[in-house]
């Protein structure tokens, strides 16, 4: 159902220390850690999906309520990516990103 949870954060390396404490003790591995973005992300063994990722927000304002979270639901194809980005539009979702290719994930990732 998820492909990943994202918590936005105001201070990277405090919060970069208190997730790699906790998930040593939970048996989660990191996934990626790039401090100069900043981000960072973490799944459990041997799994792709879902995972946990933190970073600053994406579009440089600071962390708030609303502003720098992202629960992303898995979509089994392009299409079908389309086709929720449309209903949750029409349902009173509001765009942040038109479906489409996100390289800035990965060179595959497409989402809307």
């Amino acid at each position: 159902m998820f492909s990943h949870i994202f918590v936005g954060i105001t201070d990277f390396d405090r919060a970069l220390s208190f997730y790699d404490a906790l998930f040593e003790i939970l048996g989660v591995e990191s996934r990626f850690c790039e401090r100069d973005r900043p981000w960072a992300g973490w799944q459990s063994a041997g799994q792709q999906r879902p995972y946990f990722a933190i970073s600053r927000p994406h579009n440089g304002q600071p962390h708030e309520p609303g502003n720098g979270q992202m629960v992303a639901f898995m979509a089994n194809t392009r299409e079908a990516v389309r086709q929720a980005h449309a209903r949750a539009l029409k349902n009173g979702g509001t765009c942040e990103g038109p479906p489409g290719l996100r390289p800035e994930y990965h060179a595959h990732y497409y989402g809307a």
